[in-house]
């Protein structure tokens, strides 16, 4: 831990939205003893972000720095399912809201955990072919009386909260289209407010409302131009067009909306973060470049109507994946001795922005990881200065920071006004960038444009030891007005959990080694820790019942990271266990141990092919199936290991599955008219090899 110093910052005022919604209700009682009971407080997260602000700060203060080792388990509820569990759960009226794996819903008892209803909205799971970064959700929206979740096939659905009953099902996306949903909606003027995801397949991003009381469609923003000849929605969408060269439209242009979202009641904005371009080789998407509006860009909308107001683009031209759905937070800063209304982010690409939110006028922006795509940006025009090897299109391969991963993923952050610092979950991940000779265009398929090959680690034992030292990950308190670090705590893994600050002065992470954790807000001293026995992804939240403050957290290790190099890079942890825990002081409950795992490894076929048939098979394994079974074929065990499968006993095994589709219903694409029939014996050829080099003995991996 590197402690820096605390930023001695003056805090105006928080949004003008209240911090939480205070409700009274009754705990169930006899009628006669009703008058000599006293009404219970409520203290509740009914919001994704804790508020409209997305601050994910708790105002409660009983959990503090002196007490906080008296922190225990008070229950955990088992969500069944471990494959990345990313939801921020919500608390209303005593009950808390959580999603899981496929996107099941469980209402719980917030005091004791005792399920009160699950809905399963019975996921076609073919569907998680489509999934770029695993079959997540991030969690629900609560509206006078509703829960309204959406679902990785694309639909929207409205349930009864107290009941589970479904009110409502709309299907918000063409589902012959690879488009998906991952991210929580959000409630603003009775719309649910809904993306999606999808830009990595070739789909053309958009944002939605939907009327919660009957699931009718108000208004729609595309984030991207359409084709031309079709004519434009509006003069937003004529004006982005101008930005954009070639045929954009036949690969969808990208630009989804799959996670982050604000909105500021004063001024009537709705802020959404816009994703990156399809494909990202910017040199195929838009040959002869443009910004290509409105990718990686904050845009503001009227919440009512859909009619934009302003944006604010962070990577013009986008080409790297720097999407800009990373997590907004609204706060009142003292800058330069006046208050300002502002929206802070801190997108992929490295830099983080303080951005007047009535404007998009550009305040402050400084590199919170290191950058080497960019010099700075320029405070006058708000563009970045670009290094000009770094726009890799039809140029030599450029190993970069940060890389697809981002200097900040999804993994929400946490603003805290008693210390004027913003917590974010920071990653170091170098990446080289080049061009996919053989790129032609695959629908439904991976299109990035990119080689995946050059992203596959080194075998040698020095060079891998090396790149596994510059995959970084860590804690850092960031001072938005100084733009500058306060302190940071480092991590052993790049991919850790989201953050939740508190007025107790603690700040709470989950991380990659299986332990959530608490640190002093002001200095990031580590105070308390406990194993989950899986990695944390999830961000935590807090609440109050009866007078006692509890803290909450999803665990479940997954996500992108994890699918791709968590084989490479394990967590301490086991990877089938996904549940909910709940704390409170005092508590002393216990998880259930872990069973001990007695799976042998079968001996795999003998491998027999030649260097190059092997070198082939490793280009075709990493453009096409690195992304869900792992780099080198070490799987993370959140997907089968290839390399101990009985597919690998023939090809017309493997055949059945790759090319003819017969595990589409589990998740597994059909690669017909992809990969040929020669091709997927190179295939195997090349996971046979993989099978038989030992790769986690002789990287000494997990010892």
């Amino acid at each position: 831990m590197n402690n820096i110093g605390l930023p001695a910052l003056r805090w105006v005022s928080l949004v003008c939205a209240p911090l939480f919604l205070l409700a009274c209700s009754k705990a169930p009682m006899p009628a006669d003893m009703a008058s000599a009971v006293e009404p219970v407080t409520v203290q509740e997260w009914s919001k994704h972000g804790g508020t409209d602000a997305e601050q994910r700060f708790s105002p409660l203060e009983q959990i503090v720095p002196a007490n906080v080792e008296q922190l225990g388990l008070a229950w955990a509820f088992d969500l069944g399912v471990s494959r990345g569990i990313e939801v921020t759960p919500l608390v209303v009226d005593g009950v808390i809201y959580v999603t899981a794996t496929w996107n099941k819903v469980s209402a719980l008892d917030a005091r004791t955990g005792e399920l009160r209803w699950q809905f399963d909205p019975q996921i076609d799971r073919s569907k998680a072919a489509d999934l770029c970064c695993d079959a997540v959700n991030r969690g629900v929206a609560y509206s006078d009386g509703k829960i309204i979740t959406g679902t990785i096939d694309g639909r929207l659905i409205a349930l009864d909260a107290k009941t589970g009953k479904k009110l409502w099902d709309v299907v918000t996306v063409d589902q012959s289209q690879p488009y998906t949903i991952t991210g929580a909606p959000r409630i603003v003027n009775g719309k649910a407010i809904i993306g999606n995801g999808g830009a990595e397949y070739g789909v053309r991003g958009y944002v939605s409302a939907y009327d919660v009381n009957n699931g009718d469609m108000v208004w729609r923003f595309y984030t991207v131009p359409g084709n031309p000849a079709d004519g434009f929605e509006n003069p937003a969408m004529a004006k982005a067009a101008e930005t954009w060269k070639g045929e954009w439209w036949k690969y969808g242009g990208g630009g989804t909306v799959w996670d982050s979202m604000a909105y500021d009641p004063e001024l009537d904005l709705l802020y959404v973060g816009v994703g990156n371009g399809s494909p990202w080789n910017q040199n195929i998407r838009s040959p002869g470049g443009g910004d290509n509006l409105y990718l990686s860009s904050i845009v503001a909308l009227r919440p009512d109507t859909g009619e934009y107001v302003w944006h604010y683009q962070t990577t013009p031209g986008e080409t790297w994946d720097y999407t800009a759905t990373q997590h907004m937070i609204l706060a009142e800063l003292d800058i330069d001795g006046k208050p300002r209304k502002v929206i802070m982010q801190a997108p992929k690409n490295g830099f983080f922005y303080v951005i007047d939110r009535a404007t998009g006028e550009l305040l402050s922006a400084e590199n919170y990881v290191p950058v080497n795509w960019a010099t700075h940006i320029d405070k006058k025009t708000g563009r970045p200065v670009e290094v000009p090897e770094a726009r890799w299109g039809g140029r030599a391969p450029h190993l970069q920071l940060p890389g697809p991963f981002g200097g900040h993923n999804w993994h929400p952050m946490s603003f805290s006004p008693d210390t004027g610092l913003v917590y974010i979950p920071a990653i170091e991940a170098p990446y080289i960038y080049s061009d996919d000779k053989n790129f032609s265009y695959k629908k439904g398929h991976w299109n990035t444009g990119a080689d995946s090959a050059m992203g596959s680690l080194p075998t040698d034992m020095a060079q891998f030891k090396a790149m596994k030292a510059a995959l970084k990950g860590r804690l850092l308190a960031w001072d938005p007005v100084k733009q500058r670090p306060a302190w940071q705590v480092e991590h052993g893994s790049p991919w850790n959990g989201g953050v939740l600050s508190t007025a107790g002065g603690l700040v709470f992470q989950g991380n990659a080694d299986a332990k959530l954790v608490a640190y002093r807000a002001d200095t990031g001293e580590r105070l308390w820790d406990f194993f989950a026995q899986t990695g944390i992804v999830a961000p935590p939240i807090s609440y109050q019942l009866d007078g006692e403050q509890y803290l909450a957290v999803a665990s479940g290790w997954g996500g992108t990271f994890t699918l791709v190099y968590g084989g490479l890079f394990p967590a301490g942890s086991d990877a089938g266990v996904g549940r909910l825990m709940v704390f409170k002081l005092g508590a002393t409950a216990k998880l259930p141990a872990l069973a001990a795992s007695t799976m042998a490894k079968p001996t795999p076929p003998a491998s027999t092919a030649d260097a190059a048939t092997i070198a082939e098979g490793k280009q075709l394994y990493d453009n096409n199936c690195v992304v869900c079974h792992g780099d080198h074929v070490v799987s993370s065990g959140l997907i089968a290991d290839l390399r101990w499968s009985p597919l690998l006993h023939s090809d017309e095994a493997l055949k059945a599955v790759v090319i003819d589709g017969g595990l589409t219903s589990r998740g597994m694409p059909a690669f017909k008219g992809i990969i040929s029939e020669s091709e997927s014996r190179i295939l195997r050829a090349y996971i046979i090899s993989a099978a038989n080099e030992g790769l986690e003995e002789k990287l000494g991996i997990g010892k």
